[in-house]
C-alpha cells in the first residue's frame, strides 16, 4: 500500500502550471517532530522535514485560490519518485507526494 498522510505548513505559494488543459500545483510542505528526551536520557532536537507536494485538476484549482505560504494543511496522497538526467548528464531524482485529499486547517 502506498499511502501518505501529512499535516504541516506550506513553505511557499503554490506554483501553478498547465499540462495541456490540466492544472498542476506544486509547493513544499514542512512537517515537524517536536524535541524529546529518549528513554536513555539523550535529548533529541526538533526535526523539520520538507516534502514536495503535487496537486492535479480540482485540487490544483483549490490550491491556486486558497493555499498560501504559511497555510496549515492536512493532506493524503501517495509517494512518487521521478528520475531524469540533467543537461550535464547527471542523473537526478525527486520524491513527491501526489495528494488526492486536502484540507485547510486553522492556524
Amino acid at each position: 500500500m502506498n499511502k501518505v498522510i501529512l499535516s504541516g505548513f506550506v513553505g511557499q505559494d503554490p506554483r501553478i502550471r498547465y499540462i495541456g488543459s490540466r492544472p498542476v500545483a506544486e509547493f513544499s510542505l514542512a512537517t515537524r517532530e517536536p524535541a524529546r528526551t529518549a528513554a536513555d536520557g539523550t535529548r533529541i532536537p526538533e526535526l523539520t522535514e520538507w516534502h514536495n507536494i503535487v496537486l492535479w485538476d480540482a485540487n490544483a484549482e483549490f490550491a491556486e485560490k486558497y493555499i498560501r505560504k504559511g497555510s496549515r494543511l492536512l493532506l493524503e496522497g501517495k509517494l512518487r519518485t521521478r528520475h531524469w538526467e540533467d543537461r550535464n548528464a547527471i542523473k537526478r531524482s525527486v520524491t513527491e507526494i501526489y495528494a488526492s485529499e486536502i484540507e485547510l486547517l486553522p492556524k
